[in-house]
């Protein structure tokens, strides 16, 4: 007897909520899906699942039992895997996720790159700012922003993400610089994709809510907003390092600059990360590390005073 018989279509079953949905997704007949499931309850000596004429739903075995049999069947493929892609070229689909304009302007030409370098690789990338189920929608690598949430997923850093306050020259000589974060709500702040801007105070974050006369969820236009003088932004490090370089933005209160937080690639727990995807994360790594928008800036407008 195949000690794997009934698990797939099992797990099948159990996603779909019907014995139809699932014999077509493993490319069966339904009667074939029904006596394996009744086979596998036989073996186990109890009831998987409650039968309706339209639906089935998971009893309390199921439930406890679907939970293993998904590390099972994710550990077998995931051997079967590593072991087809010993010593081969990365070759196969791969699909990503990013927000939109971070992987219009910094991911996708890595991943191009990548692919150029394994002509046998297929890309599928989700360029979204809202944030993807990564099992559900059978995703291999997420690239994600700023402070992570706790979750179910493992993360490695790619990059650094420092946040800067900055203002043009010309808005500082007509309103001044804030000396204390007591003085931002004097200030037009230039409001991003929220209206709670983080800081470090006394070494813990602090988080406080700015008001202003422009709210953008494009740093590109909150960026530009500001080289025109309208008001205080804060921005990650990749759009505002170059313009702070140049002198036409001033970083401001650099003693309560947020903690790091990071450009992070997250993928599902599994106990093996696949070659490819391992190769692709450290390519992002070095290519993030190459780029010019991540090397440190000239000192901050204060620190220039002294």
């Amino acid at each position: 007897m195949d000690p794997w018989e009934g698990f797939d279509a099992f797990v099948s079953v159990a996603d779909s909520g019907h014995f139809s949905t699932a014999a077509q997704r493993l490319g069966v007949s339904t009667s074939h899906v029904s006596r394996q499931i009744a086979r596998l309850e036989e073996r186990l000596q109890t009831r998987l699942f409650y039968r309706s004429t339209r639906q089935v739903s998971l009893t309390e075995a199921g439930h406890t039992f679907l939970q293993h049999c998904r590390h099972l069947l994710d550990a077998r493929d995931e051997a079967i895997q590593a072991v087809s892609d010993l010593g081969g070229e990365p070759k196969g689909l791969l699909r990503l996720t990013c927000a939109v304009a971070y992987g219009e302007s910094f991911i996708m030409p890595l991943v191009t790159d990548f692919m150029q370098r394994h002509p046998k690789l297929q890309i599928d990338m989700q360029l979204t700012n809202q944030t993807l189920d990564l099992l559900h929608g059978s995703f291999d690598l997420a690239i994600r922003l700023g402070r992570l949430q706790d979750s179910n997923l493992i993360a490695t850093r790619l990059a650094p993400r420092n946040m800067y306050l900055c203002a043009a020259p010309g808005y500082l000589q007509q309103h001044g610089a804030p000396h204390s974060l007591s003085e931002l709500n004097r200030h037009n702040c230039l409001i991003g994709s929220s209206d709670i801007w983080s800081f470090d105070q006394n070494g813990r974050e602090t988080p406080i809510r700015v008001h202003g006369n422009l709210r953008c969820n494009s740093g590109r236009a909150v960026l530009d907003a500001a080289l025109r003088g309208l008001g205080l932004c804060q921005l990650p490090d990749y759009y505002v390092q170059q313009p702070i370089a140049d002198g036409k933005l001033h970083a401001l209160l650099p003693q309560h600059q947020p903690p790091h937080t990071g450009v992070w690639a997250l993928y599902p727990q599994k106990r093996h990360l696949s070659p490819k995807v391992r190769l692709l994360i450290d390519h992002l790594r070095a290519g993030l590390a190459a780029r010019p928008e991540y090397h440190h800036a000239e000192l901050p407008w204060s620190q220039q005073q002294r």
